[in-house]
């Protein structure tokens, strides 16, 4: 396979070791609105540098993948679908909402298949909960809590386009909230804080968000984020319900200590980011798009998902901004 990459940042050039490495890619070839870096990362993984991202998307490919800024995917992701290419995009697969909205409604009818990048739904435990939900193995679910903690906070030039701490952040919870219960978010009331760098504020983000969310069953979800967090990257995810109870992230990286005497759990190391964390994650969800671009299986995650996962988002960052709770027939859908 021949496969397109766009943008070489971070996630970018991470993204294309992973692909290296994936059977069945026998070529990779990148681009970046600035030739020059994808010229230097491509030499420095061994792989081919294209002039510029409509010549990569104008050449023969067998997929494309979209990791560059977040204002830049929905044009990307058009010209992709527009050129036959079966595409993988980093979420979200646009800015705002009503863009999100508009671009669902454009590929809704698409034969050409949407990847989007919640890499959550391919990390295996994960996968195990959503069986023990969905299964019954846990009764009928009463709670969740769902937390991402960033051990640092990117830099102001990130937050400042970033669309805020739920739709950037949390938005990872709310996609696994979806695929691990099979549920609906109705209504959502959140709330945030301020007591790290000024530039969040500034931004007219927070460093640290909570959220209470209803599902269409009743169950509570209790949700929370921040970009402080000293222990280290913390991302978890428990169910209870009225038969059990099961948790993702409590592992040997676990990065709380017990105050209580005799106990050494965990043993660590923790956990220092998101790659690191999900590295495991991110090589199944890349192989699964080849699978997709082959056409072996179904899209895992439509821009049908991404936009609901969104639209809690925004009912959140709309709650908190009018201290109230949000239904979500209030956010606009397709």
């Amino acid at each position: 396979m021949r496969i397109g990459l766009v943008g070489v940042g971070r996630i970018g050039a991470f993204h294309a070791r992973t692909l290296s490495e994936v059977d069945g890619v026998d070529e990779i070839v990148l681009a970046d609105a600035d030739p020059e870096r994808a010229r230097v990362v491509a030499k420095e993984l061994d792989l081919q540098a294209a002039p510029d991202p409509d010549d990569l998307i104008g050449s023969e490919l067998d997929g494309l993948v979209i990791a560059s800024p977040t204002q830049t995917h929905a044009a990307l992701l058009r010209a992709g679908v527009a050129a036959g290419i079966p595409t993988f995009c980093e979420k979200p697969v646009a800015g705002t909402l009503s863009d999100t909205i508009e671009l669902a409604r454009e590929l809704q009818d698409s034969a050409v298949p949407v990847h989007i990048g919640f890499q959550r739904r391919f990390d295996t435990g994960y996968r195990r909960i959503r069986e023990a939900v969905r299964s019954g193995e846990l009764g009928w679910l009463h709670s969740i809590r769902a937390n991402t903690h960033d051990q640092d906070p990117p830099p102001a030039g990130y937050i400042q386009t970033s669309g805020g701490i739920f739709r950037d952040c949390n938005v990872h919870d709310f996609d696994i909230l979806r695929f691990v219960t099979g549920h609906e978010v109705v209504s959502a009331y959140a709330t945030g804080a301020n007591k790290g760098e000024p530039f969040f504020a500034e931004y007219g983000d927070v460093d640290t968000g909570a959220a209470i969310l209803t599902l269409d069953d009743d169950t509570l979800v209790f949700v929370s984020s921040t970009r402080y967090n000293g222990g280290g990257h913390d991302v978890r995810f428990e169910a209870m319900g009225d038969k059990g109870a099961m948790a993702v992230g409590l592992d040997s990286s676990f990065p709380l200590t017990s105050a209580e005497e005799g106990v050494d759990f965990p043993s660590g190391p923790q956990h220092w980011s998101f790659m690191e964390r999900f590295l495991p994650a991110y090589r199944a969800e890349l192989t699964a798009f080849t699978q997709v671009a082959r056409g072996e299986i179904p899209s895992p995650c439509t821009v049908a998902d991404a936009l609901q996962a969104f639209r809690i988002a925004e009912a959140c960052e709309l709650s908190r901004h009018e201290g109230r709770p949000v239904r979500l027939d209030e956010v606009d859908d397709l």
